[in-house]
């Protein structure tokens, strides 16, 4: 079983690519015209996009603590040439970028175990993310064992400009004839200095599809997402609410550093407002966001 090829993996199919939305027209929330559900739409499903790519950094981060607890290497753990994985910033060796302190919470048992990532009053990643506060991490187990878990919460987190509150718990639930993970989000709050915010709540399930029998090769590696969210902005002087759900499962390939297919429907006090269709399988930028029978060019980043 490549439990680990999938969890590495599984943080790239955990992102559901922030869009560059054309077209957006302004108008009054409550009407149900065209322009005011192609406004939902857009304000909707950036602010998702927003929420889905700050929390896919959480997971980075959960999944790559060290090898004792999850698989180590990944997110600010990651290891390249000019960068050591023991808390350094930008490979600088006497510079301390974070610490990481872990607690013991059943007596002298090794699980389950707290850890605490503290990025003190701001730390800039090799990635050129700016990160401050805490994340505190409780693992039941190795997360790479079916059946454990580990639940973060947040002492005073940013992620670049936003503040991030909630819990964010991540399930092996893997079997014996598919690997997977389920990710569930609650309670979330992202705030912007500017005094926008959205709140969001999450469930998603990665599985892995293809390249089992290869254990040793990544590249043929494909991975299913589904699941569901709900949230709400508050951008201004207006509110948005929103449910998403995957109504055909997003692909994605390991060579292919973008979700390249499956379908999002975005609906708006329950009733469907817009589709988000990644494609065919094409390994590119595109997709497209359907409002009303009118379809919207979109570019992936």
């Amino acid at each position: 079983m490549k439990t680990n090829n999938l969890l590495k993996a599984s943080v790239a199919a955990a992102l559901l690519l922030a869009v560059v939305f054309t077209g957006c027209k302004k108008d009054d929330n409550s009407s149900t015209n065209q322009a005011e559900q192609q406004e939902i739409a857009t304000n909707s499903s950036q602010a998702d996009a927003e929420s889905e790519a700050v929390f896919d950094d959480v997971l980075n981060n959960v999944l790559g603590v060290n090898s004792d607890v999850a698989i180590g290497g990944t997110g600010v753990f990651a290891r390249t040439a000019s960068a050591p994985s023991n808390g350094k910033e930008n490979g600088t060796e006497d510079t301390p970028c974070f610490t990481v302190s872990t607690v013991k919470l059943n007596g002298s048992n090794a699980f389950p175990l707290q850890v605490t990532v503290d990025f003190g009053a701001g730390c800039t990643g090799i990635d050129g993310r700016v990160r401050k506060g805490k994340m505190i991490i409780v693992y039941s187990g190795r997360l790479i064992l079916p059946g454990n878990t580990a639940t973060t919460t947040f002492d005073g987190f940013y992620l670049d400009s936003f503040k991030v509150e909630g819990t964010h718990k991540v399930t092996n639930a893997s079997t014996q004839e598919k690997l997977s993970l389920t990710i569930d989000i609650t309670n979330a709050k992202l705030a912007k200095p500017n005094g926008n915010y959205s709140t969001w709540s999450s469930t998603k399930t990665i599985t892995q599809t293809g390249g089992q029998l290869t254990p040793l090769v990544l590249a043929d590696d494909v991975f299913s997402v589904t699941g569901q969210a709900t949230g709400t902005l508050v951008k201004a002087n207006k509110t948005f609410n929103w449910q998403t759900a995957i109504t055909s499962p997003l692909i994605k390939k390991f060579a292919c550093p973008r979700i390249s297919q499956g379908t999002i429907t975005i609906s708006h006090n329950n009733s469907q407002i817009g589709v988000l269709d990644y494609g065919t399988g094409q390994c590119d930028r595109k997709a497209t966001l359907t409002v009303n029978g009118v379809i919207f060019e979109i570019s992936l980043v």
